[in-house]
């Protein structure tokens, strides 16, 4: 069984994995047009951080995470959820600005502890949606950065994954995305996908969209 919202699509199995470990999951799409990325100046990063508070401390969500992620057989401690890793970072200040959208999400996902990711609509092919890996590596690929060199590697079989009809978008969830539909510096049209177990994702939401600064930006629940 799938849920269904024109572009995206979840499966129930994966909703289903949640619910198994005492979570409700709730994704949200921020869908933007008429975007304009360039350099970032780190602001963004900064006041996130300042308004986060103690970065070291457990926090609920993060820890919500956690058992997700062991639910489908991955190990936290060794690659955490996106949230956590950013702000394990920032607490060793160690966030460098990649570039004024990834900062506005970064900077969202570290106030908030909520995993975000942000694709290049013009580069994603079909539907968008979120599965468990069969781990038919030919039908899975995913591109990513070993080492300074460019591989393609596979998710293991049933692996929380984000994937489109072309291969894998995003591996373990929301843990590493992947080069293909990455934000550049000509996206001017994407898609940020706010993930959340537990949890109300509006002021996340508002607060992305408020630093998006687009032309036009619409909010989706996809669950």
């Amino acid at each position: 069984m799938w849920y269904h919202w024109g572009m995206f699509a979840i499966a129930d199995d994966v909703l289903d994995l949640c619910r198994s470990v005492g979570h409700e999951a709730t994704v949200l799409a921020v869908l933007a047009d008429g975007l304009r990325n360039g350099p970032g100046d780190g602001s963004a990063l900064r006041d996130a951080v300042a308004a986060a508070g103690d970065l070291t401390a457990p926090h609920p969500h993060l820890e919500a995470w956690r058992d997700v992620y062991r639910a489908f057989g991955a190990k936290p401690q060794r690659t955490p959820c996106s949230a956590e890793a950013l702000r394990r970072r920032a607490a060793r200040g160690d966030l460098p600005s990649v570039n004024r959208l990834v900062d506005a999400y970064n900077a969202v996902s570290i106030r908030f502890a909520v995993p975000i990711g942000g694709e290049d609509r013009s580069a994603l092919v079909g539907t968008e949606r979120l599965v468990r890996a069969s781990g038919r590596s030919l039908d899975e690929p995913f591109d990513t950065v070993k080492d300074g060199v460019a591989v393609v590697e596979a998710p293991e079989p049933g692996e929380v994954v984000w994937r489109d009809d072309v291969g894998v978008t995003c591996r373990r969830w929301n843990w590493r995305q992947g080069r293909r539909t990455a934000l550049t510096d000509a996206t001017t049209s994407a898609v940020f996908l706010l993930e959340g177990l537990d949890v109300d994702l509006t002021p996340a939401a508002s607060m992305l969209c408020e630093l998006l600064e687009a032309d036009s930006v619409r909010i989706e629940r996809l669950t």
